[in-house]
């Protein structure tokens, strides 16, 4: 059965509800899927109004939130207006290195704008059923990318709205760079080598400095070999300059733009 623009207006208002009160709660969309049994993916459906959610998972949903459904169809249904989310049927993708801040920034401004956030990687390991590391452990780094090539086919056949934090190396697979490039609008979230190991330590991860005594020198000389490829995305924002909060602003900035330039275009 098709979706009417009154049922599609309510999809909507009811998505960017329960990603507010997500937010509210500063739960991750992992956290909430952990929590009500729901896939990630499906999650991020519900959150850009793209998706019918059953009254049963969306009960499941409510008590995670601590509500009831009930509760959330009121709040959705009582506003008539249309909804037009900031970026319709676009996506920003963010590249760069770990430690750029594409979960932090990402996140944040995608709350600001009330838009989907999306992790790359999360789909990747959502689609393998296994955890990101077990991939490259058991498969290796072809089917890493086999299945992210069609994590990305996926975002795009269905013309996805928000943000997606892209991998690091992603710029380094030509066809799916070039897609990417072609379809999203890229911004590379560049940073000093320095704060790429600080934050990435910062989180509890201290792999890169493991046993590694020259793990600067191979981060500058991994900076400098894919500098000209994230260069080519459609805008830079100097995390390392701008600090967090201005970084977030100029994220928001752009995606507010991108959406604006093609308003005036349609």
């Amino acid at each position: 059965m098709k979706t009417g623009p009154a049922h599609t207006a309510l999809l909507q208002r009811l998505g960017l509800e329960i990603r507010r009160l997500r937010h509210e709660r500063a739960l991750t969309i992992r956290e909430l899927s952990s929590a009500t049994g729901v896939s990630e993916r499906f999650l991020v459906l519900v959150e850009a109004g793209e998706s019918n959610v059953s009254v049963e998972k969306l009960e499941d949903i409510a008590h995670a939130l601590g509500l009831r459904a009930w509760q959330l169809l009121q709040t959705a249904s009582s506003d008539d207006r249309a909804v037009t989310p900031v970026l319709e049927g676009q996506l920003v993708a963010l590249l760069g290195l770990r430690g750029a801040g594409k979960t932090t920034i990402g996140r944040r401004a995608a709350a600001e704008l009330g838009v989907a956030f999306t992790e790359l990687d999360s789909l990747v390991a959502e689609a393998a059923g296994i955890p990101l590391a077990s991939i490259f452990e058991i498969h290796g780094t072809g089917y890493y990318r086999k299945l992210e090539r069609e994590a990305i086919q996926s975002l795009l056949e269905r013309r996805a709205s928000g943000i997606v934090a892209t991998g690091g190396s992603l710029v380094t697979e030509h066809a799916s760079f070039d897609r990417l490039r072609a379809a999203t609008i890229t911004v590379w979230l560049k940073a000093k080598p320095e704060h790429h190991l600080e934050r990435v330590v910062a989180q509890g991860d201290a792999r890169p400095m493991a046993n590694r005594q020259n793990a600067m020198q191979e981060l500058k000389a991994l900076l400098r070999a894919r500098r000209a490829l994230y260069e080519r995305a459609n805008h830079t924002i100097d995390t390392s300059q701008l600090g967090l909060s201005r970084s977030i602003e100029k994220l928001v900035k752009i995606a507010r733009k991108t959406a604006t330039s093609r308003s005036v275009r349609r």
